[in-house]
């Protein structure tokens, strides 16, 4: 099925498309619904959990289908569409208030955030994104395009163990005990990679589906894995 060399696709595909926008739309809506903690199972969580674990099934389904450079575009594009954002939500909580809107407060603690966790928020979304991508892709070649459960469960573990370990360890150190540090940062992990394999067989439709789209299934044998460099 399709190519299985590394390949550049011609022109952008209205499905390569249509991932991209599911992907930058998943990450954004996240990093807003985070200001939520929610309790499961008396497990404190953010409200990302439900929706930030599928920018990594994108992710996945991206370099599965495309190949790590176009998987890079398109974790570069989230990271400039969220920086724009935050820049944004930033501009409007500084512009004065109308006399009759008394809600200030409410918009500065949802869309407000320090700059601790803005950072610890966009390096944990870099490096644990392009972990992900990378693993994935290297185990493709290793495995010849077979067990695509193990690519997609092993790379998001990967990827998910590092944002989880550098945004709470940048976001919360020497505010939390080191105790509550390592079992959130456990927590993170374990609900975040549960997902990943809960939604495995979605991924093998998606992934099997696009790839008869297109025609398409990349494998990144000379590719250049530098996140800095196409």
């Amino acid at each position: 099925m399709g190519q299985t060399q590394k390949t550049e696709l011609s022109q952008i595909s209205s499905y390569f498309l249509l991932v991209s926008i599911a992907f930058v739309t998943c990450l954004i809506v996240s990093n807003i619904i985070a200001v939520k903690l929610i309790d499961v199972s008396g497990y404190i969580l953010t409200g990302a959990i439900l929706i930030f674990p599928i920018t990594y099934i994108i992710g996945d389904i991206l370099t599965e289908v495309y190949g790590y450079s176009k998987a890079r575009q398109v974790i570069w594009m989230g990271f400039i569409a969220n920086t724009f954002a935050v820049c944004i939500f930033a501009i409007v909580g500084m512009l004065p208030a109308a006399e009759i809107w008394n809600d200030q407060n409410a918009y500065d603690a949802i869309f407000g955030a320090t700059p601790r966790i803005l950072i610890a928020s966009m390096a944990a979304y870099l490096v644990g994104e392009f972990a992900n991508s990378y693993v994935l892709a290297k185990l493709k070649i290793l495995t010849h395009g077979r067990f695509l459960w193990i690519r997609t469960i092993g790379s998001t573990i990967v990827g998910q163990s590092l944002d989880s370990v550098i945004f709470i360890f940048i976001a919360f150190s020497s505010i939390l005990p080191i105790e509550s540090l390592i079992m959130a940062t456990i927590v993170q992990i374990t609900a975040k990679s549960g997902y990943e394999a809960l939604a495995t067989p979605i991924t093998y439709i998606v992934v099997n589906w696009l790839k008869n789209k297109e025609n398409l299934d990349t494998f990144d044998l000379d590719t250049h894995f530098n996140p800095f460099v196409r």
